[in-house]
């Protein structure tokens, strides 16, 4: 990958949200819808292909990292309203939890 200059990285969003709901996304392989709290007036949809790794219990109440200025993108006949930030080794998906018990919103640096 080209190297990127701190300026655009710094364009990048990243905040702790909290996920409320999870559902398997009906005629999806892939796809769980997430409703997403990151301490605003409404919950956000987020839409990802996590489903072979997780089943929505696994991630009810779990903290995790997401991209919040992600561009608002059609899924499914909803928006996807962010971003989940997962790591991935050979075959393996992992999202990443907090050690810490941070509140949602919180900004990541």
């Amino acid at each position: 990958m080209d190297q990127i200059k701190y300026d655009d990285f710094s364009k990048v969003e990243f905040k702790v949200g909290e996920i409320k709901e999870a559902v398997e996304v009906e005629g999806s392989e892939k796809l769980l819808r997430l409703q997403v709290d990151f301490g605003e007036e409404k919950l956000r949809n987020v839409f990802s292909g996590i489903k072979k790794w997780y089943s929505p219990t696994d991630l009810i109440g779990k903290k995790t990292i997401f991209v919040t200025n992600i561009e608002v993108k059609k899924v499914m006949g909803e928006l996807s309203e962010a971003m989940i930030f997962a790591a991935e080794n050979n075959d393996e998906i992992s999202i990443l939890l907090l050690d810490k018990d941070l509140s949602v919103g919180s900004k990541v640096f």
